[in-house]
């Protein structure tokens, strides 16, 4: 019952928003192709740049012809577009960027600058425009920091045909591209004896993505496709292990000094193949045993397809890429410095940093008597965690040097295991220790969230984007996604 009011309050919220969005007419502005602009993005925490590299006429526009303008309010950048005549805004997206995050780095924070090729996908516009990004600051005040005019009819506009040897296969197909949330899942690290491996993948992984709610209630609201290009060698790029590989997408494990973050900065080769496939949303699909990924809002996200962990992988890193979820987990190690600044209230839908609490973020979900902020054994929770993330760092520092160092593959192979055993009872540990709470299931306001022992809370005491494992949304992550969808479909 409680799902279904959070659905009927979203369906409202929704309802609202497109209204607001009738202003611009996509006919009046748009013809039915996709602009693709190319740019670069330099600097560090204390500068920016931005340079304009290529636009390119691409392909059919995926995107709603009905919602021109973003309501969400998400992510740390904005493109907007203004017709170039009138002034008059056509067209805007939130996104986040690997910039972004570079910039909560070490070596963002030190000011080492560092350039990131990077993409606007934006509906053709008939007639010139002024492209505009904006970026918020560390108080998330929003302030413009690139702008360009875009002539469409430009000879400069590359309207030569999309790159060779790439194949696309229609795992799902529920309709019309701009109808429908259209998800492109890219092939890396497939070689071309692998082609076979890269299509029972593809189905395995679209059945994993209608388990879940509200996926699974919304299976006819959603177009599937997987695009091959093969790669050279199998797997990707391990530099702590002392691996590489060559793959067409040049992903890497230990992004920004992270072990576990799985990302590619080679946006180029990335935009040029997955233009091949009308797309909302990309998943990089890594051919790896390894547990690894990462998710950035509105760019894209990757998973590894082999490990014990791959259906949990799957979704919590689309739930970053497509709606914008905040990590909810904060034990962990991760390579960003005070992502969320103290004091100021995350964009994400789930996480809050409570500066009301007499209107928490999700006052309407919120369950029946639940104090705010809400009390939990959490002194118990992060004594064991922090315990075994200790191990955890030891195990995977010794598991790289074994490899550096040319240790016998089956010894290495010994300690892997050990290490994927221990991961697996230390989450059921952490579940049983969860379940066991009086507040199990309840939704409030739980201390300890996006990276932040204290100071930020998360709805429910877990959820898909909290700890690892087969398990659902939370209340209130479920309820975003939701509104993503119908978004894109209403």
């Amino acid at each position: 019952m409680k799902r279904l009011f959070a659905v009927v309050v979203l369906a409202v919220a929704v309802a609202g928003c497109a209204r607001a969005q009738k202003g611009p007419a996509f006919d009046a502005w748009f013809v039915d192709k996709t602009m693709r602009v190319d740019y670069f993005h330099t600097g560090s925490a204390a500068m920016e740049t931005y340079a304009l590299d290529q636009v390119y006429d691409q392909g059919l526009w995926a995107g709603s012809r009905s919602h021109l303008l973003d309501p969400f309010n998400l992510g740390r950048y904005t493109v907007k577009v203004y017709d170039e005549a009138t002034g008059t805004l056509i067209f805007s997206r939130g996104f986040d960027s690997y910039f972004g995050e570079y910039k909560t780095s070490d070596a963002g924070v030190k000011g080492v600058p560092r350039t990131y090729h990077e993409s606007a996908l934006l509906p053709y516009p008939k007639k010139p425009v002024r492209v505009a990004i904006e970026a918020r600051d560390r108080q998330n005040v929003a302030k413009q920091v690139f702008s360009q005019t875009i002539d469409p009819a430009a000879m400069t506009v590359i309207r030569e045909r999309l790159i060779p040897g790439v194949k696309v296969v229609e795992a799902l197909k529920s309709g019309e591209p701009r109808r429908k949330v259209d998800v492109a899942i890219i092939a890396e690290g497939y070689t071309a004896g692998e082609e076979a491996k890269f299509r029972s993948d593809l189905d395995r992984f679209v059945g994993v993505f209608f388990k879940l709610e509200p996926y699974a209630s919304h299976r006819d609201k959603f177009n599937i496709s997987g695009v091959f290009k093969p790669s050279a060698e199998s797997g990707c790029d391990e530099p702590s292990h002392g691996s590489f590989r060559s793959t067409v997408l040049n992903s890497t494990f230990d992004s920004l000094g992270s072990e576990r973050y799985l990302l590619t900065e080679d946006n180029k080769s990335l935009r040029d193949i997955a233009a091949h496939a009308p797309y909302d949303a990309l998943y990089i699909m890594v051919n790896h045993k390894r547990y690894g990924g990462g998710g950035i809002y509105n760019l894209y996200c990757t998973f590894t397809t082999d490990n014990q962990w791959y259906e949990y992988l799957f979704l919590h890193e689309f739930g970053h890429s497509f709606t914008g979820l905040a990590d909810e987990y904060y034990t962990s190690d991760v390579a960003f410095n005070e992502f969320y600044p103290a004091g100021i209230e995350p964009a994400e839908p789930n996480i809050t940093a409570l500066l009301d609490p007499a209107m928490p973020k999700w006052k309407s979900l919120l369950s029946p008597g639940v104090g705010v902020p809400t009390p939990w054994e959490k002194a118990a929770f992060d004594d064991m965690d922090n315990a075994y993330q200790k191990v955890r760092r030891e195990v995977n520092g010794t598991i790289a040097r074994m490899k550096r160092a040319g240790v016998a593959a089956a010894e290495v192979a010994r300690a892997e295991e050990g290490s994927e055993r221990l991961s697996r009872e230390h989450a059921d540990k952490v579940d049983a220790f969860l379940k066991a709470s009086k507040f199990w299931g309840q939704v409030g306001v739980f201390e300890g969230a996006g990276y932040a022992a204290k100071g930020l809370y998360r709805p429910q005491l877990d959820c898909l984007m909290f700890t690892k494992g087969t398990k659902p949304f939370c209340k209130v992550c479920e309820a975003a996604v939701l509104r993503t969808i119908l978004y894109y479909t209403d």
